[in-house]
């Protein structure tokens, strides 16, 4: 059985890695991504990790790559992406195709994790899935019908740039109240941040440690994370009423403080769809996510 090198970029690591085509992981490594380096120097890592798996695992059937957006899918050219400075207009397929010689499939990563737990993971066995990670940033791919879902030119839907609340704080974006702004990590902290402007800056994660231990300001904090979090998804099952969506990202290692109250905003806010025949739950791969989902987007393409 040949291996798919599978590679998942992002703003402070690349990881690397030989997928199988039943999903098994049989290699992997990671590197800095330190973009301020460079495309070019980035890629050569990325190359030396490929062909350190290929003597490890054998001939590669292919290549698949996820990497943050926007980026174009079928010529895998980087766009304008905040965490990769200067690495627009560089071409992730021309970098990688003529050195291994086989298919290269780039995908948005949240387009790729969203393929992964599709076939793999939480949304196995159904027909209108929607992946939704919710980290530093918030971001997402739909599957309808087995199909990745893309936009006009190949685009990736922005899920995490919905307007929320016009009133909202200011998103890098353009836009005021969008969900990112609103539910992210960076937002939890932001928020935090205004009511307690005197004290140092502290992250989503202390945040849920701290509300854990009962801190006032910190349950606040993730009440509102429940609320806002809870509108951007009535918003996604009121629009396309999936069978399943389902939640990944560092922040939802802490749903257990949060996810009632982002389902009761569910509940009471989606009046004209069947809410009650969309599953909302955990994504299932964790940590394998990101590797596992540049495998199924080669897949997905090529087979």
């Amino acid at each position: 059985m040949k291996t798919i090198g599978a590679v998942d970029i992002g703003g402070t690591k690349i990881a690397a890695g030989g997928v199988r085509e039943d999903g098994t992981i049989a290699w992997r490594d990671e590197c800095l991504t330190s973009p301020n380096q460079g495309f070019v120097v980035a890629m050569e890592r990325v190359v030396e990790m490929l062909h350190r798996m290929k003597r490890a695992c054998g001939e590669l059937a292919g290549i698949g790559v996820a990497c943050p957006g926007p980026l174009d899918p079928m010529t895998g050219v980087i766009g304008d992406v905040g965490t990769l400075p200067g690495w627009q207009g560089a071409s992730l397929t021309d970098a990688l195709q003529p050195e291994f010689g086989v298919t290269v499939a780039v995908e948005n990563d949240a387009d790729a994790a969203a393929l992964a737990e599709a076939s793999r993971g939480s949304g196995k066995g159904s027909r209108k899935f929607i992946y939704v990670t919710v980290s530093t940033g918030i971001g997402g791919g739909i599957i309808l019908d087995g199909e990745l879902y893309r936009g006009a030119g190949n685009s990736h839907p922005e899920l995490g740039h919905q307007i929320i609340d016009r009133s909202g704080p200011r998103c890098y974006c353009g836009a005021n109240g969008c969900w990112e702004s609103l539910a992210s990590g960076v937002a939890m902290s932001s928020w935090v941040q205004q009511q307690e402007p005197d004290a140092a800056p502290v992250s989503a994660e202390a945040i849920c440690e701290l509300a854990e231990q009962c801190d006032e300001l910190a349950l606040r904090a993730v009440k509102r994370e429940g609320y806002y979090l809870g509108l951007g998804l009535a918003n996604l099952v009121t629009v396309f009423t999936p069978d399943v969506i389902a939640l990944g990202g560092g922040v939802m290692k802490s749903s257990g403080l949060f996810l009632g109250d982002v389902l009761k905003v569910v509940r009471e806010t989606c009046t004209q769809v069947p809410a009650e025949k969309t599953r909302i739950t955990l994504a299932s791969l964790g940590h394998d996510v990101g590797l596992l989902g540049a495998a199924q987007g080669w897949l997905s393409r090529y087979r």
